[in-house]
């Protein structure tokens, strides 16, 4: 079921990212990226922790 609902997900991202700018798409990319760094790091410092 929840690969269903990730496929549908990504499907529904891809045909928004097909219609905006190169420039949108970009900015958000990277936005998304930061915030996937971020939380592979906050989740190494809390298991190195504990």
């Amino acid at each position: 079921m929840s690969l269903v609902v990730l496929l549908l997900g990504m499907g529904v991202l891809m045909g928004a990212a097909a219609h905006t700018s190169l420039t949108v798409f970009t900015v958000a990319a990277a936005v998304i990226a930061a915030w996937l760094v971020g939380f592979a790091v906050r989740e190494r410092i809390g298991r190195h922790r504990g």
